[in-house]
């Protein structure tokens, strides 16, 4: 009997002064058996990083052609394709082409550094890719927001950004690998 997905909700308040974007999104998030807190919550984090009204989260880890999120046209052309985690050629090669912007969220700690070494020719043959990470004590924070029924609030300014709850505020810092 396959294991089912475990359902999260989130209100998410979002203040990002840097693109002007200010919103309140109600997600339902279906975590993967095989997905960690940390995981569901860089989802999150890159979603109000990214953050529109057509933003929407992918199948992710259930669909392999699906990306973790991305944002559609009306004629359904990909403008933004979020994939998490080191990728490999194929894939990178398949959001780099398919969408307009294509963004990898790579967390792991040293082993992004290896994964990045390995495919850095591949990433950097795409102008339209972009590759950050976070180290690795900064995602255990952010999985510690993660509850069945969160209310987060997300703020970026002057390319600061802090996730917060009622009980915690942690200061995310993303290194920009390409």
């Amino acid at each position: 009997m396959a294991l089912k997905s475990t359902i999260f909700k989130a209100e998410l308040s979002i203040a990002d002064m840097d693109r002007g974007y200010y919103g309140t999104h109600n997600l339902t998030i279906a975590r993967h058996p095989s997905e960690t807190d940390e995981r569901m919550m860089l989802r999150l984090l890159a979603f109000a990083l990214h953050a529109s009204e057509t933003l929407e989260f992918g199948r992710g880890i259930s669909d392999e052609e699906d990306p973790s999120i991305w944002q559609r046209t009306l004629t359904d052309e990909i403008e933004l394709w979020i994939d998490l985690g080191v990728q490999d050629e194929k894939r990178i090669k398949r959001a780099a082409q398919r969408a307009d912007q294509a963004w990898i969220y790579a967390y792991g700690g040293s082993a992004v550094d290896i994964w990045f070494g390995k495919n850095a020719s591949e990433i950097n043959r795409f102008d339209n890719l972009h590759v950050v990470t976070l180290d690795p004590a900064t995602l255990t924070a952010l999985a510690g927001l993660a509850e069945r029924t969160m209310q987060l609030q997300c703020t970026i300014q002057d390319g600061e950004i802090w996730m917060s709850t009622d009980k915690d505020n942690i200061q995310v810092v993303l290194r920009t690998l390409k």
